[in-house]
């Protein structure tokens, strides 16, 4: 399973899209998921922290996370989002290391929806103050009306074949011998093929074809859905985009599975990263 993902809570959007009844469950039973800003409290058994709703602020904004066994959940919304939202730090690679999978991928959820909220109050149409609605899967402004959602951003993440080896980059500011598939952006307007093929265009200088999907992954920092591929290349004569890229280079089957298991000759991306799940799946095939 990959990290992120299995959360055991029932989104429950007929409970979050009718107002009596998530007031309803706004009782003595539901809880309140445990949050130092975006960072979550961890109990003495490893696992999240839940209060109720006697523990959050008055005036907090609470997000309605799902039920669990028809228990409702929610998050505070932190005064503050993540400053530097596209990085997870030392800590919590730690937590992706120790929380179990299902508190991990509700933790995920949940720092995404929350972290949005702390940082859209203000309305994008005409600046006028947000305030939570649908049981915080949507902002609506006070002042004109606009409604706004949480987003999630697209970014494809591909694995690149040529004659039986495999191209991984190692990105600008990465420690030496650090490896990885290339990925981007989805951009207004274009499928994931091409999006598949421009990336690799853009940062390699090589053209590839037969995209294929393989598996995905939420990422909450802040909100991207990892889109992983697989594509064939027509050559390795690379051009590199050196304002992206440090080195790029092509890998054997045997030297990506060395460097799985920790003596290759280059280091992976953690086990919580798709990039990982990715080179695991080209190995085995």
């Amino acid at each position: 399973m990959l990290a992120f993902t299995g959360s055991r809570l029932d989104r429950a959007d007929h409970v979050r899209a009718d107002p009596e009844r998530l007031a309803g469950y706004m009782n003595w039973k539901a809880r309140v998921l445990a949050l130092d800003g975006l960072m979550p409290a961890i109990g003495d058994d490893g696992g999240l922290v839940w209060g109720t709703l006697a523990d959050a602020p008055e005036d907090a904004e609470l997000c309605f996370l799902g039920l669990d066994e028809g228990k409702a959940c929610f998050a505070a919304v932190p005064p503050k989002g993540d400053a530097s939202p596209r990085m997870a730090n030392p800590r919590l690679w730690s937590l992706m290391a120790t929380l179990r999978p299902d508190d991990l991928a509700i933790y995920g959820g949940a720092r995404s929806l929350t972290d949005w909220h702390a940082r859209h109050r203000f309305c994008a149409a005409c600046g006028g103050a947000t305030k939570l609605a649908k049981g915080g899967w949507q902002r609506d402004c006070t002042a004109c009306g606009a409604s706004h959602f949480p987003r999630t951003d697209p970014v494809t993440i591909m694995l690149v074949e040529y004659q039986g080896k495999l191209m991984l980059g190692r990105g600008l500011g990465w420690p030496e011998g650090s490896f990885s598939a290339l990925a981007g952006f989805v951009e207004p307007g274009e499928s994931i093929e091409e999006a598949v093929n421009r990336e690799v265009l853009e940062e390699a200088g090589i053209t590839v074809r037969d995209v294929s999907y393989i598996a995905s992954q939420p990422w909450p920092f802040p909100s991207q859905l990892m889109i992983g591929c697989h594509s064939h290349a027509d050559s390795d004569e690379l051009t590199i985009d050196e304002t992206e890229m440090a080195e790029i280079n092509f890998y054997t089957r045997e030297e990506v599975e060395a460097a799985l298991a920790g003596n290759g000759p280059f280091r992976c991306p953690p086990r919580h990263a798709i990039a990982h799940h990715l080179m695991q799946w080209w190995v085995k095939r």
